[in-house]
């Protein structure tokens, strides 16, 4: 097995002035060739893990732990400097608002260009080439024209493929999607996820998925990763996640997806109460509140991570292996 791209342990991450901990002790690993979703409701630490390993944390952020990439801790064994040039060469970022992602006041080719110079010593008639190819890569028919376009002459669909294109021109071995969908409409989301799949055909490193639909992670996925309120509650295969959940909380979620509604129905699922703030977490499990499964336990107790098999595991005292679906 090929060491891990990207190495989480024991992370726990406070922001400056914050009463307690956003992220507690979370610790999963992301291997190359294998796409990781990232999945919980608003407010579970998803996108604050994502700053974290592009080093773009405030200022003052406390982060205890260890966040490695390719073997080397992104705090302590890599300075400031190295982890500049890390991003957009080896990390690449898709955000979720291809609108704000962009410069307003740069043609689309120059914006390319001159992060393709950055990352690459290749003529300028090389790397317009390249940005032309990968333009029509990820679905525009005309990439002549769009690059020399600017961003508000488009619309915003064609701007996430944009940023998609320039995450994926310097072939990063870790490439962090969050909730590139978010801004879009259905039928967009659909063309922009069958653009990520085959991104992930051709990328020779890894993707952190983030999101908050179960249905694209099936989808797009190879494993699974589930936060809640800043912990991390279950982990896993795609297939041994949705064939068998281990933490009610992610049957809730997978219960919330429409895509498995199978009867019509006037109100659609909900999970009851919200996401608690960093400084009113419950005693015992996090989730206890909110969970139907609940026991005096759940209550009292702060349940232990159960090792369920090879990298697969669940926080919740009911957790026990189950056999999953080949």
């Amino acid at each position: 097995m090929s060491a891990p791209v990207l190495q989480l342990d024991k992370v726990c991450i406070r922001y400056p002035g914050a009463p307690a901990d956003a992220v507690r002790g979370v610790s999963f690993d992301l291997r190359r060739g294998e796409t990781l979703g990232l999945v919980g409701e608003s407010g579970s630490g998803k996108s604050t893990l994502a700053a974290a390993t592009m080093g773009l944390l405030p200022a003052g952020t406390a982060v205890q732990g260890a966040i490695r990439f390719e073997g080397r801790a992104l705090f302590s064994e890599i300075t400031d400097q190295q982890l500049r040039r890390l991003r957009g060469r080896r990390i690449g970022t898709i955000s979720q608002d291809p609108f704000t992602a962009l410069n307003p006041v740069m043609r689309i080719g120059t914006q390319l260009d001159a992060l393709l110079h950055w990352t690459h010593d290749r003529p300028k008639k090389d790397r317009m080439a390249r940005i032309e190819t990968m333009l029509e890569r990820v679905g525009l028919s005309d990439p002549k024209v769009r690059m020399a376009q600017y961003p508000h002459q488009m619309s915003g669909g064609i701007l996430q493929r944009i940023s998609i294109a320039a995450a994926m021109l310097a072939e990063p071995t870790l490439l962090i999607a969050d909730e590139p969908t978010t801004a879009l409409d259905a039928t967009t989301e659909a063309q922009i996820l069958g653009i990520m799949a085959e991104a992930k055909a051709t990328l020779d490193g890894a993707t952190l998925f983030i999101t908050h639909d179960m249905s694209v992670v099936e989808r797009l996925c190879d494993r699974i990763a589930v936060l809640y309120a800043g912990e991390l509650v279950e982990t896993g295969t795609v297939r041994e996640v949705l064939d068998a959940p281990q933490h009610p909380y992610t049957r809730a979620l997978l219960d919330c997806d429409p895509a498995r509604i199978t009867e019509p129905t006037r109100r659609l699922p909900t999970i009851e109460g919200t996401v608690p703030p960093i400084h009113k977490r419950p005693d015992g499990c996090i989730f206890a509140p909110r969970c139907p499964a609940a026991i005096a336990r759940c209550h009292a107790e702060a349940p232990e991570r159960h090792e369920l098999g090879p990298r697969r595991s669940a926080a919740c005292h009911l957790a026990s292996p189950t056999p999953v679906t080949p």
